[in-house]
C-alpha cells in the first residue's frame, strides 16, 4: 500500500476525512513556504499537495494565480520544489507529499529526469491539472517505474466513460472536483454521494473532493460523504493575510479548525 493509500485509511480506521492542504511553494518566498508547510503537517494534515509555480495557472482562481507570481518573483522553480520536498524529509516529516501542477516544467526537465529526481527528493504522487487522461500515459509511466504515483481528476462532467478509465492508473486517489470553474472561485455546490461511490466503484481509490472548501463548516459538509477534503485557497490566503514571518502560525491555525471538523458520526 502506497504512503497515501495508508494516510487515507489511517484517516478511515480513525472515523474521519483525511485533510488534503494545498500550498504554494515559494509563497511568500522559498524559505519561508518550507516553514508554512511543516507547520501544516504539524497542525494536523494528512498530505500536502505541494503547488509548483507556473506562469499561467489556468486552472486556478485569483489567491492561488497571486501566490504563484509571488512565488515565481521569488524564485520559485520546480528544481526548487522537489528540493523543498527534500528538505521536509530530512526535517522528518512523513506524511505523504504530492507534487501539484501543471505540465510544462515537467516536460521541460523531461519525465524520466523528473521521476527519479522526484523519487530521490522523497515525492510519493503527482497531480498534473492540465494532462487530461488520455495523455496522462506518458507521465504515468515514468513515476511507476520510480514508485510514484498519479492522480487523475474527475469534474462535474466527467461521463461514466472517462470515470471507468482512471482504474487502470491504480491512483493513490482520485481529486473529485466538485464545480466547473477554477479555484477559490465560489463556494462549493452539494457534493451528491452516489457521484462519490460511482468514482470510488470505478477507479478502486480514496476519493478526496475539493474546490470551494473554505471553512470547517465547509470540511465537515463534505466529509460525511467523502474519503478525503481538499483545501488550497484559504490556506493559500493564510500565507498572505500579514507577515511573511507569521504565516507558519497562521496557516497552522486554520489546519488545526478544519481537522477537528472531519470527525464522522459513531
Amino acid at each position: 500500500m502506497s504512503a497515501v493509500r495508508e494516510a487515507f485509511a489511517r484517516a478511515a480506521g480513525e472515523r474521519r476525512a483525511a485533510l488534503v492542504a494545498y500550498l504554494t511553494f515559494g509563497d511568500p518566498d522559498p524559505a519561508t513556504s518550507i516553514e508554512v508547510v511543516h507547520a501544516a503537517v504539524l497542525a494536523g494534515a494528512d498530505v500536502v499537495e505541494l503547488g509548483v509555480p507556473f506562469s499561467d495557472p489556468s486552472a486556478d482562481g485569483p489567491s492561488i494565480q497571486r501566490a504563484m507570481e509571488r512565488a515565481l518573483e521569488a524564485g520559485a522553480t520546480l528544481a526548487g520544489a522537489l528540493d523543498a520536498v527534500a528538505e521536509l524529509r530530512r526535517r522528518g516529516v512523513g506524511v505523504p507529499i504530492v507534487l501539484f501542477g501543471y505540465y510544462n516544467p515537467i516536460f521541460v526537465m523531461g519525465a524520466e529526469a523528473f521521476a527519479a529526481r522526484a523519487r530521490a527528493a522523497g515525492v510519493d504522487a503527482v497531480l498534473t491539472v492540465d494532462l487530461p487522461i488520455d495523455e496522462l500515459g506518458e507521465l504515468a509511466a515514468p513515476l511507476a517505474a520510480a514508485s510514484i504515483g498519479v492522480i487523475p481528476l474527475v469534474a462535474p462532467t466527467s461521463t461514466p466513460e472517462r470515470i471507468a478509465r482512471v482504474g487502470a492508473f491504480a491512483p493513490p486517489f482520485v481529486y473529485y472536483i466538485s464545480l466547473t470553474g477554477v479555484t477559490g472561485a465560489r463556494a462549493g455546490a452539494p457534493v451528491d454521494p452516489a457521484r462519490v461511490d460511482a468514482i470510488r466503484a470505478a477507479s478502486g481509490a480514496p476519493v478526496a473532493v475539493g474546490f470551494g472548501i473554505r471553512t470547517p463548516a465547509d470540511a465537515a459538509r463534505v466529509a460525511a460523504v467523502a474519503d478525503g477534503v481538499v483545501v488550497g485557497s484559504a490556506l493559500v490566503e493564510r500565507v498572505a493575510a500579514g507577515a511573511p514571518a507569521d504565516a507558519p502560525d497562521r496557516v497552522a491555525a486554520l489546519v488545526r479548525d478544519l481537522a477537528g471538523a472531519l470527525a464522522r458520526p459513531a
